[in-house]
């Protein structure tokens, strides 16, 4: 029965590759463009080699390639009229070389070899070692050829598209922009130079201490584990200070070693610089949870780089020009003006229990003295079994429309403005009457909405266009108690997102705590732990 089998769906599989390449050939012929194998015009012609279009049936039937990868392929031939992309008469386009450069700098980056086999590397070593004999040897050119334009779609989809599961499953609820890989092959292919890549700039910059961090693995990492018995600050003497002053010179922090261990000026100042990156209390001293960072290894570093490289995939490649940015397990909020960092300030996110979600929204609306219809979950778990006349009064709540409501005021929860953007999520940013939690250095406390820190001055940036707002006129506003909402034109985008490691606009690379665990997840998907 075996035996029966296999000659039918070796026969099977071979129908499939032709009815691909047919239906392909029969849509262009609708375009009034010649049959596969017709030698294309002048003016239509950019290479001087054309490929025979049943090469591929054999190609695809003699090697492992997925049936998208398939239509992909087919479909990038059958538009240039099954022109050789990466090879011509004389050898070896630019363009090949610069792709082939690329691979190789993809394992060295993310050590991680898919893309290169051992049958690529012999036939370009083949051709680099002599290029007019092997242009004699036509399946080698043919099956080269082939080879690197499917290599190139699975390294594009992966590299610049990322993991095929739904972002949602790991909370993402940012769309994911699909990217044209037939166009950006075709670029690539067309112009001879290294390709652009289609990714945002905040990838860029992290691949590039991707890098940074792969060497200081190949140069032995970092150090051993640093015991610290008590808190060190300014003029202490200690043994481990000298293993601290080693680190924070490899990751740039320390500009220059003495070596000793003596807690000199210039390590206090170190110190507080890897503190900033790494948003702990900027004390300037050795406490434990400086500590804790700097005892963390080196893979787990680059793991946590590469983690937050597969959320940069997800990104649009170009934002708008003006923008606001919450970064979760930063706390902190971000306002962009024409693709520059305007100013930023504390925020308050959600609890890992009550957690903020990641999108984008569109702020349309700052309201003025809200009121605080109250989430019917916050309802049942914490108001319900209290409410009475005096719970009311004293709250400054009323019942509406079988739910409670806080009345604008002081004591709102909300605070005195509010910033709307709609959506799905019921978030919003928001003043607190509650100042004080803005100290503390993890801010996650609230039940999913973001509290600002700077609200008003929020509030008045966003109107700095419109010369009918001034802080006479929100001043005169709040005194009254009233809730009063103004319409944002034009709406500005506001990104909610997660990331424990980037590189900020002074180009530094700052880590995080994974405070809803999310890395770990995502981590699971990249690297199977």
């Amino acid at each position: 029965m075996k035996k029966l089998i296999q000659p039918f769906l070796k026969s099977v599989s071979l129908c499939f590759l032709f009815l691909i390449i047919v239906s392909c050939n029969e849509a262009k012929d609708k375009k009034n463009k010649t049959a596969t194998n017709q030698i294309p015009s002048i003016e239509e012609r950019f290479n001087d080699l054309v490929l025979d279009s049943n090469a591929l049936v054999t190609f695809f039937r003699e090697n492992k390639v997925s049936d998208s990868a398939i239509k992909e392929v087919t479909l990038f031939y059958d538009e240039r009229n099954f022109q050789y992309a990466w090879i011509n008469s004389t050898g070896l386009t630019q363009a090949a070389n610069n792709f082939y450069e690329q691979l190789q700098n993809y394992k060295d980056d993310f050590q991680d070899s898919r893309f290169l086999s051992v049958q690529l590397d012999s036939l370009i070593e083949n051709i680099q070692d002599n290029e007019k004999q092997f242009l004699r040897e036509k399946k080698n050119v043919e099956k080269l050829e082939l080879l690197l334009t499917t290599t190139f779609f699975k390294y594009a989809k992966k590299v610049y598209g990322g993991i095929t599961q739904e972002s949602r499953n790991f909370r993402w609820y940012i769309p994911r922009n699909k990217k044209d890989y037939q166009a950006l092959l075709d670029s690539l292919v067309s112009k001879n130079e290294n390709l652009e890549e289609p990714v945002n700039r905040y990838y860029i910059t992290l691949k590039e201490k991707l890098k940074q961090y792969r060497n200081i693995e190949k140069n032995g990492g970092f150090s051993t584990k640093i015991i610290l018995k008590e808190t060190l600050s300014f003029n202490d003497f200690d043994s481990c200070i000298s293993e601290v002053k080693l680190h924070l010179f490899t990751t740039g922090d320390l500009k220059k070693n003495d070596k000793t261990n003596l807690f000199t000026d210039s390590l206090q100042k170190a110190v507080i610089h890897y503190q900033q990156r790494f948003g702990l209390k900027e004390t300037g001293k050795l406490d434990a949870p400086t500590i804790a960072e700097i005892n963390k290894p080196i893979a787990f570093r680059i793991k946590q780089i590469m983690i937050n490289m597969e959320r940069l995939r997800w990104v649009p490649t170009e934002v708008e020009n003006d923008y606001l940015l919450v970064n979760i397990p930063e706390y902190k909020l971000h306002i962009f003006e024409n693709n520059k960092l305007a100013w930023e300030t504390n925020v308050v996110v959600g609890k890992a229990i009550t957690q903020t979600t990641i999108f984008k929204g569109d702020i349309s609306q700052i309201v003025l003295n809200p009121y605080w219809n109250v989430p019917n979950s916050i309802y049942k778990k914490e108001i319900r079994g209290r409410i009475n006349k005096n719970y009311l009064a004293r709250n400054n709540m009323e019942i509406i429309n079988g739910g409670v409501r806080q009345k604008p005021g002081a004591n709102n929860s909300l605070g005195r403005v509010k910033f709307l953007f709609p959506n799905n999520f019921n978030i919003y940013l928001h003043d607190t009457p509650s100042k004080s939690l803005f100290g503390e250095n993890k801010r996650g406390f609230s039940h999913g909405c973001i509290r600002v820190q700077n609200p008003f001055k929020l509030a008045l940036y966003l109107l700095r266009k419109d010369k009918n707002w001034n802080n006479i006129k929100i001043d005169s506003i709040l005194e009254t108690n009233k809730e009063y909402p103004i319409n944002l034109l034009p709406k500005i985008p506001v990104y909610i997102v997660y990331f424990t490691a980037w590189v900020n606009s002074e180009g530094e690379l700052n880590f995080r705590n994974d405070i809803y665990n999310l890395d770990e997840k995502l981590s699971k998907e990249i690297f199977g732990k």
